[in-house]
């Protein structure tokens, strides 16, 4: 025998032989309210703004922090460079000068106290970089 076919086999459950449209999530029939969906522009354009602030603000402290970076990697550069006879000890601040034939050495003696051109103050840190002391 043939199975009738029901008018509408989205909504009609066949196990239960009811019709469940008003269950439904999505519109069932032609009679049915349109749908919309809601407009999120705005939201999404507020947000957009919103994170786009946030990865500017973490790349600009990146660069920030690149920049001290590189600032340091300098300084050690121009002090490790330097001429120096004695082994720094960790903690202590040491004075670089620049000689007249323009090379660099590292020294004890205080800016007040010599003739030297100082280039700046420095203090070994313990793990054996050199900190630029203002």
């Amino acid at each position: 025998m043939k199975k009738e076919k029901k008018p509408d086999n989205v909504v009609f459950n066949e196990d239960t032989q009811e019709y469940h449209g008003k269950l439904s999530p999505f519109a069932t029939g032609v009679s049915a309210p349109k749908i919309t969906p809601p407009d999120v522009t705005s939201w999404k354009n507020t947000h957009i703004v919103s994170a786009n602030n946030q990865f500017k603000a973490e790349y600009e402290a990146l660069q920030e922090t690149y920049k001290k970076l590189m600032a340091n990697f300098e300084y050690n550069n121009l002090v490790y460079s330097a001429k120096f006879n004695f082994e720094p000890i960790v903690g202590k601040v040491y004075h670089l000068y620049k000689a007249k034939d323009e090379s660099t050495f590292l020294s004890l003696i205080l800016p007040q106290e010599c003739n030297f051109n100082h280039v700046g103050s420095f203090k070994l840190t313990s793990d054996k970089t050199w900190e630029k002391v203002k």
